[in-house]
């Protein structure tokens, strides 16, 4: 039997009415998702509690690295097209991902902080990764808990004095010292009041009469991290658009099992990613970074030995678009050469994530000039109605990007809005909240699809235009259920229940749920034939831009820390309300906009649904 179509070959034997080859990609794609969600859960309060970056260098570097992440497909897309084929691609990037995925799990010394007061320096040491860390200042045997906050250091456990009577009497009532919740204080140092002061450590030190200094390992541990980001970003790169190029390599291109493929691959992505924000969360959390990076590692390396391992069950699919053998570029063999690129590719990664600030100023940049030539194109070299589609699908790209810059605050302001301003019970951590998407969508998303079911039999199911305007509504809705918490419903250590935040991620996941299925359909729909490659590149373009307007957002929610602890959680909390209640008004108002002309765009979509 031969290849057709890029490696196309009618289906040969099943398993539940579809092709086996989609029990592979259903399991490669759930533990490759298990590997980036596990790390993702865990990546801002590692960069801030571990590496003690500020939240909005932290939330920089999140924001870059995500944008990469979207980037980088549309190279491995062309790469697979061109020269290697679905199938050789997914193992280079699932081999880099391994390698990426373990490197993470080298935690190294990550940051120290120090604290002089007069002639004496201490190391600033943190207990616990959960909301209950406690800061201890440490000099030689002299250990002492403290508290800080933006009018100064405190010793907790202090005899009362005119300065630290407030910290004193808040220990008494259980309330919260900065951003320290007294009721996890060190017994030994809530049953001795007198300890602080014995150890010879002030009782309080007012702002400006000491000195705070970060240091971080820039000989091994910093460089690590950022090796590791970097393996990653190629490694998806290589494998995150050419595994779905595979599921559709399955089916013939009118096969009605086509659309019920694509479901249960989703349902993989999703069960990936609910099991990962548990399970990593759990261990990264409760026994260290190391246990909760090298468990998506693991995940990662079943995925790439489940990909190897059940190659004949592809049947084929995926092959090379022209036999590889005899094929090579400057001298090097084709598969050799993409191995050894893939590698090299790393290198100026790498040092593109030290340097985060030039990919936030240079990407915008470029995809507006890439945008403004295809509106050119558009505008200029067609007609009629594949003119007005193309300009639609320009125009919802645009509002895409809005809706996924919100949507992807989950990853670092509402990430660090659950450790720093949420209450948790004992068994649940910040990072553990980034389950309600996977998991809602698990639940939700067959009820959602089937509505739009039950209403295209009756002629009302909204047009895209419609479902992309209550995508933005819904994702805007979610923040200012986060302001109206903020404002109305925080308790005396400044936090507010885990139900809104809960339900922040409900409203945020039915938004996604009525964008996201549409995106990628759209764009083939809208797009003329000669150009729908160019196009879907601009859409993941978008999707990377995005990431970087997100970073710019979390940023803003951004207040200071010490030592990974926030010095006023009543001030973040604040901050967190005001830049939730702006951002969810915005996307509501964008969204309500977007629905008022959504009857020109389907007007311009000229047929098209």
């Amino acid at each position: 039997m031969t290849a057709t179509d890029g490696g196309a070959l009618a289906p040969r034997k099943t398993f539940l009415g579809h092709p086996r080859g989609l029990v592979i990609l259903f399991f490669t794609e759930m533990w490759e998702r298990f590997s980036y969600y596990g790390m993702r859960a865990l990546l801002v309060l590692y960069l801030t509690q571990h590496f003690l970056f500020g939240p909005a260098e932290a939330q920089g570097i999140y924001a870059a690295y995500a944008a990469l992440v979207y980037l980088m497909p549309v190279l491995g897309g062309l790469i697979a097209d061109r020269y290697l084929g679905s199938r050789k691609a997914v193992i280079i990037g699932a081999v880099l991902l391994v390698l990426g995925h373990f490197t993470m799990a080298f935690e190294g010394t990550g940051g120290r902080e120090r604290l002089t007061i007069g002639d004496t320096t201490y190391e600033l040491q943190v207990e616990g990764r959960d909301q209950n860390r406690r800061i201890f200042a440490v000099n030689g045997d002299e250990r002492v808990q403290v508290a800080i906050s933006p009018e100064g250091v405190s010793a907790v456990g202090a005899e009362p004095s005119a300065a630290n009577a407030a910290d004193v009497a808040a220990v008494a009532t259980g309330a919260a010292i900065g951003a320290q919740p007294t009721g996890a204080l060190d017994p030994a140092t809530a049953a001795a009041p007198q300890a602080a002061a014995r150890s010879g450590f002030p009782a309080f030190t007012a702002t400006g009469a000491y000195k705070l200094e970060t240091t971080r390992d820039l000989a091994l541990g910093e460089p690590v991290l950022f090796l590791a980001l970097a393996l990653i970003i190629v490694g998806v790169g290589f494998l995150k658009a050419n595994i779905s190029t595979v599921v559709g390599a399955l089916y013939e291109e009118n096969d009605p099992r086509r659309d019920g493929g694509f479901t249960i691959f989703y349902v993989g992505i999703n069960l990936g990613s609910f099991l990962a924000t548990i399970a990593c969360s759990y261990l990264g959390i409760k026994y260290g970074w190391a246990y909760g990076f090298g468990l998506a590692g693991i995940g990662m390396l079943f995925g790439l030995l489940t990909f190897v391992l059940g190659q004949p069950w592809l049947e084929g699919r995926g092959a090379p678009p022209v036999p590889v053998q005899g094929r090579s570029i400057l001298g090097v063999p084709l598969v050799p050469f993409f191995w050894i690129a893939g590698v090299v590719a790393v290198i100026p990664t790498w040092l593109l994530m030290q340097r985060h600030e030039i990919i936030e100023t240079a990407l915008p940049w470029i995809a507006g000039v890439i945008f403004a030539a295809v509106v050119g194109f558009t505008v200029f070299r067609l007609k009629g109605a594949e003119r007005s589609r193309m300009l639609v699908a320009q125009v919802l790209i645009f509002f895409s990007v809005l809706f996924w810059a919100l949507f992807e605050q989950a990853g670092s302001s509402l990430t660090l809005f659950a450790d720093q301003s949420t209450q948790m019970p004992s068994w649940f951590n910040a990072a553990m909240t980034q389950t309600f998407n996977p998991g809602i969508i698990v639940l939700g998303g067959p009820i959602i699809a089937a509505l739009w079911v039950w209403l295209g039999k009756r002629k009302l199911e909204p047009s895209t235009p419609v479902k992309f305007s209550f995508g933005l509504v819904f994702v805007g809705l979610g923040f200012l259920v986060l302001t109206w918490a903020a404002a109305t419903q925080a308790n005396d250590a400044f936090r507010v229940p885990l139900i809104f935040l809960f339900l922040t991620y409900f409203f945020h996941t039915i938004g996604e749920l009525c964008l996201s299925p549409v995106g990628l359909s759209m764009i083939t729909k809208l797009s003329v034939a000669r150009v729908v490659g160019m196009m879907m590149g601009v859409w993941f373009l978008s999707s990377s831009v995005a990431h970087i307007v997100a970073g710019i957002i979390a940023k803003a929610t951004a207040t200071d820390t010490v030592a990974g602890v926030v010095t006023s959680p009543e001030l973040a909390l604040q901050t967190y309300g005001s830049i939730f209640g702006t951002i969810g008004w915005t996307g509501v108002g964008v969204g309500v906009f977007l629905l008022l002309i959504s009857p020109l765009l389907k007007k311009g979509m000229a047929g098209i649904h």
